[in-house]
Formats: C-alpha cells, sequence, structure tokens
C-alpha cells in the first residue's frame, strides 16, 4: 500500500503545528510598554484626584508599597481654562509640579487625565458641535499642562478626554465616534505632539447614557482607527459580573489591535458600598469583592495589560447613585481625604505580585491567588538595564518566600532572621549581589540575569525553600 499521498500531509500539519507552538511560547504579552531603556513595564497604580488633601511623601511610599509603579493625576478643567466659571490657576500648575515631584522620588511615573469638573454647565453637545470654539479653549487647557512638563521624562503621557459623552445628541454612538470623537482626538494629538512628541497620548471611548450599555459595560466601541502613532487604549471596565469580565476585555483587545495601540486600563474596579465595609457575606459582602477583583486581576494578568485603580484616597464622603446605597471608589475607609485605612478585601488584590520593570521582554506573568506563586516567563536581555519586581511580602508572604531564577538558582527570604537575601543553591555564573530586596518598597531588584538572551522562568513562592 502506498502511503505517501497520506503521510506527507500529516506530517506537514504536525510540522506545522510545532511550529505554532514554539512561535507561541515565544511571543511576548503584546500589552505592556516600553521605556526609553527599551525595558519592557507594565503599569499599575492609581487614581490620584487633586482636591483630595495634601498628600506627603510617606503617601507615595505607602502608594509604592501598594504595588504602584504610575499614577494618573486627574485635572480639573475649570482650573485650567477658560470655559465659563473656569480660570487659570498658577498655584494648581505648582500642585502638579509637586504631585510629579512626590511620585518621582519613589519611582513612580506620572500621566495626567482632563476632566471636566470645575466649568459652570460644561456641555458636551457643545464641544462637538464647537460653534463657540470650545475645542480651541479645551485645547488651550491641555497647553498648559504640555508646556510645564514637556521636559520632565517622569511624565510619559496624557489621557485626554476622559469619558466623553453623547447626552441628548440625537446621533449613534458609532456616528458620534466616527464624526465627532475621532477628529477631536486627532486634532489634539497634532497639536500635543508639537510639544511633546514624545509622550503618550491615552484615548478613551464614548462614555454611554445611564442604562445603556454593552455586555453590562458602558462604554462604545471604537470602531475606526484613530491613525496615529504613539496613542495608548485606555478603557475603563467597572464591571460586577465575573462571567462579563474576559468577553469585556477581549472586545477591548480587538479595538486595540485596530487602533494599533497597547491597553492600559484607564480606571477599574466596581465602587463599594457602605455595608460592604460592615459585611463579609452577600452580593454586597466583601468575600464577593474579593472573588470578583481576583478574577478581573486574572483576566488582566494574562492579558499582560496594566491597570489603575481609583481612588488613591480615603473617604470623607460617598457617593449615592446605585441601588445599593452609598458606595465609593476610594481604596482607604479613613474620614479623612488622604487614608491609611485599607479596604484590604480589595487591596490585597490590587497589591498582588508582578513584573514592573523588566530587562527584555515578558512573555507571560501570572499570580496565583490560591497557591500564591508568582510565575514569570522572560525572554532576557541585559543590555537593557536592571529589572523590578514588586512582591508585596508584608502582605503575601508572611512566612517568607523563595525566588526560583530557572532551574538551579535559589534565593529566600526569611523574615524571622531578616538578614535579607539568602542563597540556597546556585549555576556558577549566577552572582548573588545582583538580586537585591529592598524592604521598603517591598520590591525584588535584579541588575543582572544569570542567562541572557534566552527564556528564563522566575517563580516567587511562599516559604522557605528546604
Amino acid at each position: 500500500m502506498n502511503t505517501t499521498g497520506i503521510l506527507n500531509p500529516l506530517f506537514l500539519f504536525v510540522m506545522m503545528l510545532l511550529c505554532l507552538i514554539s512561535t507561541t511560547s515565544n511571543a511576548q504579552i503584546k500589552h505592556g510598554l516600553r521605556d526609553d531603556q527599551g525595558r519592557h513595564i507594565i503599569p499599575r497604580g492609581f487614581v490620584i484626584v487633586t482636591n483630595a488633601g495634601d498628600f506627603k511623601s510617606d503617601d507615595y511610599v505607602r502608594m509604592v508599597r501598594l504595588g504602584a509603579n504610575f499614577q494618573v493625576v486627574r485635572l480639573e478643567l475649570g482650573r485650567l481654562s477658560e470655559f465659563s466659571g473656569a480660570k487659570l490657576e498658577e498655584s494648581y500648575l505648582h500642585h502638579l509640579e509637586d504631585l510629579v515631584t512626590l511620585g518621582k522620588n519613589v519611582g513612580v511615573k506620572t500621566v495626567f487625565k482632563m476632566t471636566v469638573y470645575g466649568v459652570d454647565e460644561f456641555s458636551w453637545e457643545a464641544l462637538w458641535a464647537n460653534k463657540n470654539n470650545e475645542q480651541t479653549l479645551y485645547i488651550n487647557a491641555w497647553k498648559e499642562v504640555w508646556e510645564r512638563f514637556e521636559k520632565e521624562d517622569n511624565v510619559i503621557g496624557y489621557d485626554v478626554v476622559n469619558e466623553p459623552r453623547k447626552l441628548t445628541m440625537d446621533i449613534s454612538y458609532k456616528d458620534l465616534t466616527n464624526e465627532h470623537l475621532i477628529p477631536f482626538y486627532q486634532k489634539i494629538i497634532d497639536e500635543s505632539h508639537k510639544i511633546n512628541a514624545d509622550k503618550k497620548i491615552l484615548i478613551q471611548s464614548v462614555f454611554m447614557n445611564k442604562g445603556e450599555s454593552i455586555d453590562n459595560n458602558q462604554y462604545a466601541e471604537i470602531t475606526a482607527s484613530v491613525n496615529r502613532k504613539n496613542i495608548v487604549f485606555s478603557p475603563h471596565i467597572y464591571q460586577n459580573k465575573e462571567e462579563l469580565v474576559k468577553p469585556v476585555m477581549d472586545r477591548f483587545d480587538k479595538e486595540s489591535i485596530m487602533l494599533n495601540a497597547p491597553i492600559l486600563i484607564g480606571e477599574w474596579g466596581f465602587p463599594t458600598f457602605a455595608s460592604t465595609d460592615t459585611l463579609l457575606t452577600g452580593n454586597l459582602g466583601q468575600y464577593k469583592y474579593r472573588e470578583l477583583y481576583i478574577k478581573t486581576a486574572e483576566v488582566f494578568d494574562k492579558m499582560g495589560v496594566g491597570s489603575i485603580k481609583a481612588w488613591f484616597s480615603g473617604n470623607p464622603k460617598m457617593q449615592n447613585f446605585m441601588a445599593g446605597g452609598p458606595s465609593t471608589w476610594a481604596i482607604f475607609s479613613d474620614k479623612n481625604a488622604v487614608g491609611t485605612i485599607e479596604r484590604k478585601y480589595i487591596t490585597d488584590i490590587i497589591a498582588r505580585p508582578y513584573p514592573q520593570v523588566i530587562a527584555g521582554d515578558i512573555q507571560s506573568f501570572m499570580f496565583n491567588f490560591a497557591t500564591r506563586i508568582l510565575d514569570v516567563n522572560i525572554l532576557t536581555d541585559n543590555s537593557k538595564g536592571a529589572s523590578r519586581v514588586f512582591v508585596g511580602a508584608n502582605r503575601h508572604y508572611p512566612d517568607g518566600f523563595s525566588i526560583l531564577i530557572g532551574n538551579d538558582v535559589v534565593m529566600i527570604y526569611d523574615p524571622i532572621k531578616s538578614v535579607g537575601l539568602e542563597i540556597q543553591k546556585s549555576s556558577k555564573n549566577f552572582d548573588s549581589s545582583n538580586v537585591m530586596w529592598d524592604e521598603a518598597y517591598q520590591q525584588l531588584n535584579i541588575t543582572k540575569w544569570p542567562y541572557d538572551k534566552t527564556i528564563v522562568n522566575l517563580k516567587i513562592v511562599p516559604g522557605i525553600y528546604k
């Protein structure tokens, strides 16, 4: 029997499958950002509300110990523009400079985001119609920020239109996006790049009217390209249905492909209710929130997207527009605007271990909440400098942790001994001085990988390796 006609197609199919598996296993995650050294960055952090109180250096150390390497500072149009009821405040610009400096001092990068707060009866309909040069007024407000931070490398980008609205306009969301929002983005980006060509521009989709949503998500789809360089897709997700987190993120992924822009989730985390602080069980209880936030975190990490949580603040007052009663996005429960009392049922999820800055290409990473194991696959590149991993040992590894690099490097941190990292196992080309533990910032710093230009598996596991 002649089997050539059967075996050849089968052989080809197997070879193609093996090539596909090989290509997939060596493919870096597509949504991380890059710094000036070409290192792979996963942005995480918090929205900073500029009227939330007087932040100090200790607050920013607390932010870093929660895993932050980015902050998104929420601007108020009413303090930067010539809209009705608004006024450019020089003191406000100085306040922004102080927030950038506080972040810079602890290794936190800054993104600015414009909101329309502080303007008398701001009208989205008027902005889109632009009959009285409203768009020029809006861009001029941004110019005050762009020019102020033009040479500040720690400011990496601008989220230029926060939650744009349709409201009373008789137009579809698709037409609003294509005919008004995208041309406005193009106008803003072109003006920004005249001053800040190297800064990232973050873009969002239309925030739909109350009662309208797609998969329980109140953000319309972007269906046409902005056709500009150096942009980041920064959608928001406030999802309270676990089963819909992945479908929404899959939709965002398709939009990011069309936009040719990586995803950085600009805001996330369903708000907590006043009752949540006092309940463990039930739909508004803390156990339910832990499950929801863990599910969301797992989807984020599998995709490799960065994420910004609202808000890094205390809780002097609550919103009251949801069926569950008074609610808030604040991560601290203090009655002061600047807080220290964590809502641990969400902060322990937000502050999960992850690779912050990697010299090389991150192939994949995941923190397993059940086993408390961080698993990272990296294509290393020592020519790009040092790497940094947030561990959060104070909350995730009170029993100590072990660091496994490849098959033959093991280091341990024993909190009882408090002598720093100890070598349990090493290869001949491993120099332990290249791995350092920063207790104050809860970070693992790796100045040089023991294996260069190769795929390396890094694990952080609980307990002391024996």
